[in-house]
């Protein structure tokens, strides 16, 4: 027997002795599997663009032009310019894991909005702080983010000139139906100071305030818009509260648009948002939005 073999050999007490400090180092001090695994998502915002980052989906990332534009109230026939209030957004801070990152807006009328932006394991959410701290108030009432969903849909520029191709892998939920209806829906609005285009305004928001582009008669059951994905997959769904409309854009394109409603001096107002990717389980989406969302 060598030397080697006779320092290895341990009595049964050692033995325990050494099992039982493996077990706590691995319980409390070193690394498990999953949290040495990679986040399936991770974020970058640059030129105003908001990127998701997921390897699985098509296209691997969801882009969001954040934000699009700030406006006030009264916007359903008016000219676009003239309802936008002028703004500027700034990259605070990104953590190294590129998981968090804080934005702040500055609108031309001195309200400021922080945004804190987290990847979770199923999406992203949004929280939000909008200050007055000027001494008039401020005619901001609503804001749009503006995901872009032609690559995740399978309806890219790319894959065909149909700029609303897209529009059969898009959603929403009426008559307080928890099946999809998909777009476009019945009824569905062909007319407003400009086309195409379709909004959906919740009960509590007037139905002067929102997007000039045709309004579905019917209000949307849940404050819930998105689409499925190109290779069906997945689900691509965003929410806010409290949010002043859905929209099916112009530019291959969905929004879920968050309400303001102005801001008195010296108010503070907070504001929530989330992007769902998930797989392709309508129940299962609706049920985690349910619960984020119990009041819609």
């Amino acid at each position: 027997m060598t030397k080697y073999s006779r320092v290895l050999r341990f009595g049964p007490h050692t033995a325990l002795a050494l099992l039982l400090i493996f077990c706590i180092f691995a319980a409390i001090g070193g690394p498990t599997q999953s949290e040495g695994r990679p986040h399936p998502i991770t974020l970058a915002w640059e030129n105003n663009i908001l990127t998701i980052h997921h390897s699985g989906i098509p296209g691997g990332k969801i882009d969001t032009w954040y934000l699009e534009a700030y406006c006030r109230a009264g916007s359903t026939d008016r000219k676009w310019e003239d309802s936008l209030i002028s703004h500027e957004t700034e990259l605070l801070s990104i953590n190294e894991e590129r998981t968090v990152l804080k934005l702040r807006c500055t609108l031309s009328d001195g309200v400021t909005i922080d945004h804190i932006i987290r990847a979770v394991p199923d999406g992203v959410t949004l929280d939000l702080v909008a200050r007055n701290l000027g001494n008039t108030a401020s005619l901001v009432h609503w804001a749009q983010p503006c995901t872009r969903v032609g690559t995740f849909t399978g309806m890219g520029s790319s894959v065909t000139n149909d700029k609303y191709a897209y529009l059969k892998r898009s959603f929403i939920f009426q008559d307080n139906d928890e099946e999809p209806d998909f777009m476009p829906t019945t009824p569905w609005a062909m007319e407003a100071r400009y086309v195409p285009g379709q909004v959906w305004c919740p009960a509590d928001v007037p139905r002067t305030d929102v997007n000039p582009r045709p309004l579905n008669p019917k209000p949307s059951s849940f404050g819930l818009i998105g689409c499925v994905s190109g290779d069906e997959k997945w689900i691509l769904a965003m929410a806010w509260e409290p949010y002043q409309e859905l929209f099916q854009g112009v530019i291959r394109c969905l929004h879920s648009d968050f309400r303001i409603g102005g801001l008195a001096p010296d108010e503070e107002k907070r504001i929530r948002g989330r992007f769902y990717l998930v797989p392709n389980d309508f129940p299962s989406l609706l049920a985690r939005y349910k619960k984020e969302f119990p009041d819609r």
